[in-house]
């Protein structure tokens, strides 16, 4: 009994697996298995597969065809090992050549009418052929452009089950046929935001500087219309452009949700703001079958904001407690489970109370004080703890207007500002594995390389005696005011940095 073999790419996340499609003919009653734990829309191949040999002028041994993707105890999902089933089958019968198809790495859903539809997450795939060794790799025409974003991989495109035949030695005439194009519901792009724009907001914007600076997690807190939001909205803007493994992150998320990229990796931070009736799977990720990214895996090397933070679930909210830590977010399910990146700036914004007017010089506030308390209790005392710049804004007056407008800060010269204080911060954790001072690690802060004087540290060694912050606070507040140093061109920090950073990780109590 001949056997006959191809591959394709099994993806859980981001990560992908090549599988090994094997195929062989009985000569016993006509019909088609597919073993290998494939799911429902995997199962179903062996329809399209039949009707798409048929329509392309490609004919099935006779028998019983039995296709096994292996390895077996790795489950399954999603119609893009068609293609490979498909040719596995052919290749069996003799109709293309066996050594052709075992030399290529095949992607593809088929129609009833033999044409390749295009598929969601071909980078991400395309890059597990590439890391795994093989050259080549069969795609839809329609993700031709997005597969050859990967370097090293030989990418042939195809626009039916009768061309990737021909491709593979097949002795048919070539029909041309209309691809099958790919359907992409494209936002309209956003007109660029210029932090000039923020008036009245002195402190905040220095404080987002800094946060863009160090990569730090911010919380606003400010009454309706002090411009928490646009603050928020403006700190991508001032982020600088992705270093190219964020960028192959930040892409293949995009084409797991059929974003792909147009002809070019992703190179500006992604900004997510999703609505606070979120759950915590939207926030997360999961999935009934195939896992998707979440929010925190979609906003990865970018900026995830909570408006209204308070208003969120509290489950929701401390779900993010882990991926702030580790910077990847590991969702399990019955089925499998998927890792994706989530080393993300949160930002929290919330008003001061439920009414909103609690401090604010025009209104009248109407809350209790125990449901002041209780309004942001909400957000939990750990999550809390993970965020390093906390910000008072107020509401601006007219007078605080027109002084504003004099000699604000533009997002050109913040975002020089920023990669001024990346490279700096680049150069002295060169070695270490880590880019930006948020994410050094404190005991490396502490070490005897780098540990500051205790001439220094002591209003921040005194605070942490007295129960004001925690052991992670004093480690958060010794990056933050690494970054506040950088940002004056000092050396190392002074005791004028510690106590800036302080104020900042306690101007919220």
């Amino acid at each position: 009994m001949a056997v006959a073999r191809t591959w394709s790419v099994a993806l859980a996340g981001l990560t992908g697996a090549i599988v090994e499609v094997e195929a062989s003919a009985a000569a016993t009653v006509p019909g088609m298995a597919i073993v290998g734990l494939p799911d429902k829309s995997l199962g179903e191949a062996a329809h399209r597969i039949k009707s798409a040999t048929a329509n392309s002028g490609c004919e099935l041994p006779g028998g019983k065809l039995t296709i096994n993707l292996s390895p077996a105890s790795l489950p399954k999902q999603g119609s893009a090992f068609d293609l490979s089933m498909a040719i596995a089958c052919l290749a069996v019968g003799g109709l293309v050549r066996r050594e052709s198809a075992e030399r290529v790495v095949h992607l593809g859903e088929l129609g009833l009418d033999g044409r390749l539809r295009p598929l969601v997450g071909v980078l991400p795939a395309v890059l597990a052929v590439a890391r795994a060794g093989y050259d080549a790799v069969m795609v839809p025409t329609a993700n031709v452009e997005e597969a050859q974003l990967v370097p090293g991989v030989t990418v042939i495109g195809a626009t039916s089950l009768r061309d990737a035949a021909i491709w593979h030695g097949a002795e048919l005439s070539a029909i041309d046929l209309e691809p099958v194009r790919q359907r992409v519901d494209r936002l309209p792009m956003p007109d660029p935001l210029d932090l000039a724009d923020v008036v009245g907001q002195p402190d905040a914007v220095d404080a987002m500087v800094a946060a863009a600076a160090g990569g730090h997690h911010v919380m606003m807190v400010g009454p309706p219309g002090a411009g928490k939001t646009m603050l928020a909205a403006r700190l991508p803007e001032i982020l600088p452009d992705l270093e190219p493994e964020a960028a192959v992150e930040v892409s293949c998320l995009r084409s797991l949700i059929g974003l792909p990229p147009d002809g070019a990796l992703a190179r500006r931070p992604p900004w997510e703001s999703p609505h606070h009736s979120s759950s915590a799977a939207a926030i997360i990720g999961g999935g009934s079958r195939q896992i998707r990214p979440g929010a925190a895996a979609r906003a990865a090397h970018g900026v995830l904001f909570l408006d209204e933070a308070p208003e969120f679930r509290a489950d929701v909210l401390d779900s993010l407690r882990q991926p702030l830590e580790a910077g990847v977010v590991t969702v399990h399910r019955a089925h499998g489970s998927a890792t994706f990146p989530a080393a993300f700036q949160l930002v929290l914004a919330a008003n001061p109370c439920p009414c909103g007017q609690y401090g604010t010089a025009d209104g009248v506030c109407t809350c209790p004080p125990q449901a002041r308390r209780r309004y942001l209790g909400r957000i939990s005392g750990p999550l809390l703890d993970r965020i390093d710049i906390r910000v008072r804004v107020h509401r601006i007056t007219s007078a605080l207007t027109s002084l504003s407008q004099e000699g604000g800060v533009s997002t050109a010269e913040a975002r020089s500002r920023v990669e001024a204080v990346r490279a700096a911060s680049a150069e002295r954790l060169a070695g270490t594995g880590w880019i930006t001072n948020a994410q050094a690690s404190g005991t490396w802060l502490r070490s005897p390389r780098m540990r500051l004087p205790r001439s220094v540290t002591s209003a921040l060694d005194r605070s942490l005696e007295r129960g004001g912050i925690t052991m992670r606070g004093y480690d958060r507040i010794l990056r933050l005011s690494w970054t506040l140093a950088d940002l004056d061109g000092a050396g190392s920090p002074t005791a004028e940095h510690l106590g800036r950073a302080l104020f900042l990780r306690k101007g919220i109590s």
